[in-house]
């Protein structure tokens, strides 16, 4: 063994041991970078769609609020003149379908008997109190109301509002239920996530009697659940599928390849105004972006570490031969021309070398003067 390759093979494993260290403890902490990025985002995709729900409820409620406001509706609610609310209001209500979104609208009468649908008049009296916890409470407690909950057409958010006259005495309530398709559709717009709409088929086949039977078709079958509505039909059947959405009791996340890209999925219960769950909703992001970055990371992390690795080894070599291999040659040659006899000139380099060096130089020239003074007595 020779301390020429010894020593500077050594040092150089050292450092590629602690580069590589370092190296691997700074891709974990950009993994819990991207990890935190992404927890982020499940965050504020959660926002968005309990921001969006929370809305849509208040614009419901406040326009029904107004309706129920208006002396002509307590009036005919009084009198129960279905002929006189349908003439006032169903032009306010096709004008609201195409500009707001309002898929429902509804009169009631206690305790909870549906007087006059403005989405459709033909089909009226028939008691809601088994399928519309909300518009029981409304009429029961007198106060407002607003969620989720399925109707005759189906899934809307609805906001309830109760009716009295001018002596408070209650006389019913009114409704405007908002679909979820422009709102859903209307957050992929403006946000770039996808959505989707899952709701129970058992309910949907129980109590929404006048949704489209095309909706209730095997295309739309999700296990135990219809796809109601999806701005993404192709990528949601690969990112949340039955096993994924049929026990999700609260909200939901996770990651998984989709169509060759990574992205987050978020799966939030619905409930209706009793708790009672009614369905799912899907909320998907691309996370090719974030795992992009750490990929290129990773990258620029091993080519540092290759770089650092390379010049802190040639900085090795360059030291140990330089600082300490190079003037041992020299003193070795000093020395065995010393022990030889030979007699030789100062060395001009010992003022080159390190301090250390040049003490041991020095204690050489000492014994090369005094072997030169010596020889003549012989």
């Amino acid at each position: 063994m020779t301390f020429r390759r010894s020593a500077p093979a050594a040092l150089i494993v050292a450092v590629v041991i602690v580069v590589a260290g370092l190296t691997l403890i700074s891709n974990r902490l950009f993994g819990g970078l991207t990890a935190a990025v992404e927890e982020s985002q499940f965050q504020l995709m959660q926002s968005i769609l309990d921001a969006a729900l929370r809305n849509a409820a208040n614009e419901a409620l406040a326009r029904a609020e107004i309706i129920a406001s208006l002396p002509t509706t307590k009036q005919a609610v009084a009198a129960g003149d279905r002929a006189r609310l349908l003439a006032e209001y169903a032009e306010m209500f096709t004008a609201q379908k195409e500009r707001r979104g309002v898929d429902q609208a509804q009169f009631h009468v206690p305790p909870a008997q549906s007087l006059l649908r403005l989405h459709n008049p033909t089909v009226f009296g028939d008691d809601l109190a088994r399928f519309r916890p909300i518009v029981v409470a409304v009429n029961r407690e007198r106060a407002a109301r607003k969620g989720l909950a399925i109707a005759r057409r189906g899934p809307a958010i609805f906001g309830v509002a109760p009716i009295q006259d001018a002596q408070g005495k209650h006389l019913g309530s009114f409704e405007f239920g908002l679909e979820f398709g422009p709102l859903l559709d209307g957050l992929k717009a403006a946000y770039d996530l996808d959505f989707t709409l899952f709701v129970e088929e058992k309910l949907l086949r129980e109590f929404a009697r006048g949704l489209n039977p095309a909706m209730l078709s095997d295309q739309n079958r999700v296990g135990r659940f219809i796809r109601i509505h999806t701005t993404n039909g192709a990528l949601m059947k690969e990112l949340a599928g039955d096993a994924d959405i049929s026990a999700v009791s609260e909200p939901v996340r996770y990651a998984r390849d989709a169509q060759g890209l990574p992205h987050g999925v978020l799966l939030v219960p619905l409930r209706d105004g009793a708790g009672d769950p009614l369905g799912v909703v899907a909320v998907v992001r691309d996370f090719s972006g974030s795992r992009a970055a750490a990929g290129r990371s990773l990258i620029w992390q091993i080519s540092l570490a290759i770089i650092a690795v390379v010049i802190l080894s040639g900085a090795v070599i360059v030291v140990v031969r330089g600082f300490l291999l190079r003037p041992l040659e020299v003193l070795y040659g000093r020395l065995a021309a010393l022990a030889a006899g030979e007699r030789t000139t100062m060395m001009e380099e010992s003022d080159k070398f390190c301090a250390e060096v040049q003490r041991v130089a020095e204690h050489s020239e000492r014994l090369h003067v005094q072997g030169v003074h010596e020889e003549p007595k012989r």
